[in-house]
């Protein structure tokens, strides 16, 4: 050591010991090891400046904390496989972007998020009980609600006005407009495959007929019955004369670019179009409006996409990814990102729904209302691992593309209820389609 005495490097040398055994009295690591990195795996956001707006307040708490927070996206088609690799190798992220019953699937595997649902729910007016349902299982709060979607109809108020029809009330006045509407060349689209909107619109219409997949035990299959035939035979006659075959291999925003190119007249669908064009200053902006998802013999149901964001047990930094969470819920930052999405992003918090932007422009004053007659998939039972099996395999609209490629009703549901069966018993896998 040139230039340094014996003596003096003692002196340092004790310093440095000093103070290592003071960070650890404190529990604090020295400040050159401080700096953590949480991570967070999200979806592709339908309005991509949603996604945009989460990066900036992720920055901005990164800057608060001096930790920094990395948020991935990938397709929402893709999460399935995502979360159960990392759920079975006990690794990847911190935060993890989830949906329907997805906290019953990997209960044992999600950390408990009961102290920030009571606080969240204390300060803003309590949870919607439909959000609340997703997430809320026999062990606890495993994932806090994060946003729910409106599933209204979409449709083109010229192709309807140029048809001398009004917007449809129900499911069966649907199918006579469409049939007018098809001839005029402008077909309805209903997705029939594996995408998202397929699984969200046909809860929606079984629903409206009375009909079920499980009894209220969370148990019993209850998808072979009168009421189920009825929904397969309503879409066989919408599939045959108000659509097009292409529905059989619609992804999620094949409705979107039907509506978007003037081709469809109506699509079961959220706002995520009309936005498009409202960004792209698209003339067709002017032609689209929404109007409420349509009922039934049972009343209107609706099965809008409720999504939470659960923390994995193996986190390493459980306790501030909680703190993230919070942050995100503060209600400037909400707002900003309920305004990001264009009243695309509902907030499953009473006291944060009442955010001016769906009172502004007319076309999404209805949105909100959703609400009342939304329910969580599986209704009339509780969320349980069964039902997300069921929608992660796509078994309901693989029913219905049964039954519109030619496999009598009574067939398909058959075949159904054995999947359902087979979700129930744990023996039906994941399939991360």
């Amino acid at each position: 050591m040139q230039g340094t005495s014996r003596r003096h490097f003692l002196r340092g040398a004790s310093a440095a010991t000093a103070g290592m055994a003071s960070w650890v009295a404190l529990g604090k690591p020295p400040a050159f090891a401080q700096k953590r990195e949480l991570t967070f795996l999200s979806w592709n956001h339908f309005v991509p400046a949603s996604d945009d707006e989460l990066r900036r307040q992720a920055e901005v708490f990164s800057k608060q904390t001096g930790v920094t927070v990395r948020v991935d996206t990938i397709a929402h088609l893709q999460l399935p496989a995502k979360r159960a690799a990392e759920a079975q190798a006990q690794s990847g992220h911190d935060l993890i972007f989830v949906g329907g019953a997805d906290p019953f699937l990997f209960e044992s595997q999600l950390a408990d998020v009961s102290d920030i649902i009571d606080e969240l729910g204390k300060k803003y007016g309590g949870w919607y009980p439909f959000a609340r349902e997703g997430s809320h299982t026999t062990s606890g709060w495993k994932a806090v609600p994060w946003f729910w979607i409106s599933f209204p109809a979409t449709y083109n108020m010229t192709h309807f006005k140029s048809a001398g029809l009004e917007y449809p009330k129900t499911w069966d006045e649907l199918l006579k407009h469409g049939r007018i509407l098809k001839k005029q060349g402008n077909p309805v689209g209903i997705a029939v495959s594996h995408c998202a909107d397929a699984n969200t619109t046909f809860w929606s219409v079984l629903w409206c007929y009375g009909g079920k997949v499980l009894e209220a035990d969370g148990k019993t299959p209850a998808i072979n019955s009168d009421k189920t035939a009825r929904v397969i035979e309503w879409y066989k006659e919408l599939y045959k004369d108000a659509m097009e075959p292409e529905v059989l291999s619609w992804d999620d925003a094949s409705n979107n670019r039907c509506i978007l190119a003037g081709k469809c007249s109506w699509i079961h669908n959220p706002i995520s179009p009309y936005n498009l064009a409202l960004a792209k200053s698209m003339p067709i902006a002017d032609e689209i409006n929404h109007h409420p998802s349509p009922g039934g013999p049972a009343g209107i149901h609706s099965a809008p996409p409720i999504n939470e964001v659960a923390i994995w047990k193996f986190s390493k930094n459980v306790s501030l990814a909680k703190d993230f969470l919070k942050f995100l819920f503060q209600k400037e930052n909400y707002d900003a990102w309920i305004v990001a999405s264009n009243a695309f992003n509902h907030p499953p918090l009473k006291n944060l729904a009442d955010h001016p932007i769906w009172a502004r422009n007319p076309k999404f004053a209805m949105l909100p209302k959703e609400a009342e007659y939304a329910h969580e998939r599986g209704w009339p039972a509780k969320p349980n691992a069964a039902v997300q099996l069921i929608q992660v395999n796509y078994v309901l609209p693989d029913m219905v593309a049964k039954a519109v490629n030619g496999m009598p009703t009574k067939r398909a549901m058959a075949w159904a209820e054995d999947q359902v069966k087979l979700a129930v018993q744990g023996k039906l896998k994941e399939s991360g389609a």
